[in-house]
């Protein structure tokens, strides 16, 4: 998968997981929602950890590469394909470690819209279900949307060309998809993961954590956004490896962890 903002924003979903892999020292299950998304089967294919993230799909598949785009619900090499309510089941009962899921809008206090636009027939799908049985989630997503958006990646770095003209980040969602509130009382951790900034839920709203080597915090990001995300302190640095060409390296960091 050729290097773009879509692929920043999958490594950085990637680098997350292999932290839980580390964390719990063992492998971790996880669901991956269609969109950018999905897209993190292509990085961890591409990292050769496979065998340390497994990967389901809604559509009932359970390892392999899940496929992305228009054919978002097939895996490739799944070594195992259960029913759609079974699937549910599982998600609902807590089996997954981690969820990564779209967004279309997120707001001031942190909840999320990830089904309903003004334009579209809306239908949240099986993003609830899968929501309320994961213990992290990680809404995964570009920071604008629309029409003149232009990155350029590379070295390391990332520089915003141009943003598209919808703003992502509003003081109101239109529709809640997942409540802050709810997912605060149930504990979860819940991060916002962008090509440009990542954002941790707190009972605040949003916090910003790290920010993209290149990008200009107060023009590129908090220009962008319809509120002010908490701030305690200087925002970190989004790791440089994600913003390369070459891979990010992590499979031997995984088995030694796993290993000790």
């Amino acid at each position: 998968m050729p290097l773009s903002e879509r692929k920043v924003v999958a490594r950085r979903v990637t680098l997350e997981l292999a932290n839980l892999v580390i964390k719990y020292g063992r492998p971790i299950v996880v669901n991956l929602g269609v969109g950018i998304p999905a897209m993190v089967g292509e990085v961890v294919a591409e990292e050769e950890v496979e065998d340390l993230i497994t990967i389901t799909v809604e559509s009932g598949t359970w390892g392999g590469r899940p496929l992305y785009g228009p054919d978002f619900g097939v895996s490739l090499g799944a070594f195992a394909v259960i029913s759609v309510p079974d699937q549910f089941t599982m998600y609902e009962g807590g089996v997954i470690d981690a969820a990564s899921l779209g967004f279309l809008q997120i707001d001031a206090q942190g909840n999320v819209n990830s089904f309903y636009a003004k334009d579209r027939i809306p239908g949240p799908g099986g993003f609830p279900a899968i929501a309320s049985g994961a213990p992290e989630i990680y809404y995964a997503g570009l920071f604008t949307a629309g029409k003149g958006a232009k990155y350029e990646i590379g070295n390391g770095r990332l520089k915003i060309v141009s943003d598209g003209e919808i703003v992502k980040f509003v003081k109101k969602v239109d529709k809640v998809g997942c409540s802050s509130k709810v997912m605060l009382e149930q504990g979860k951790r819940v991060l916002y993961i962008t090509e440009r900034a990542v954002f941790r839920l707190t009972p605040e709203g949003p916090e910003l954590l790290e920010v993209a080597p290149g990008v200009d915090l107060e023009k590129d990001v908090l220009a962008k956004m319809e509120f002010s995300p908490i701030m305690r302190r200087e925002p970190e640095q989004m790791d440089e490896r994600i913003f390369g060409h070459r891979r990010m390296n992590i499979k031997k960091e995984l088995l030694k962890a796993i290993r000790a």
